[in-house]
């Protein structure tokens, strides 16, 4: 079956919001392609040239995250709608990512207990994604 993918949107900052997941998460980058590295090169505007057309950042436990920026066809209107969730076997391990992603970001919800986790808390990193943190999930 499929694993759902989260596929993030930036506006010319790719690379650096990619390249920050993959220290705060520990996680790989794996791909970081850019618009002037594809076969539609000649059609892209110079301006946009640099910016990454698809990056993958692999993750522990065989998660994924993919981005890129957003297509100079189209406006950019930020992540809204949803927040990706990560879920740690321990709480300590959850704090630490909490923290990282929160670096320049805003906390919404500080890490705290809930019926369904040990530790939980929210946040809006400094790229404007939004992210629930979850420390030890416990049965519902």
């Amino acid at each position: 079956m499929p694993q759902p993918i989260a596929y993030l949107s930036f506006n010319g900052n790719c690379e650096d919001a990619m390249r920050f997941y993959a220290q705060a998460l520990d996680g790989k980058l794996e791909a970081l392609v850019r618009n002037a590295d594809s076969p539609w090169a000649e059609q892209t505007p110079p301006e946009h040239l640099q910016r990454v057309m698809h990056a993958r950042l692999a993750l522990d436990g065989n998660g994924v995250l993919y981005g890129g920026d957003c297509p100079p066809v189209m406006p950019y209107e930020g992540i809204k709608g949803m927040s990706l969730t990560l879920n740690y076997d321990t709480i300590e391990e959850a704090q630490r990512a909490f923290n990282a992603l929160a670096d320049g970001g805003t906390v919404t919800m500080p890490m705290q207990p809930a019926f369904w986790a040990k530790s939980w808390g929210m946040l809006v990193d400094r790229f404007g994604t939004p992210w629930i943190v979850n420390g030890v999930l416990l049965p519902v």
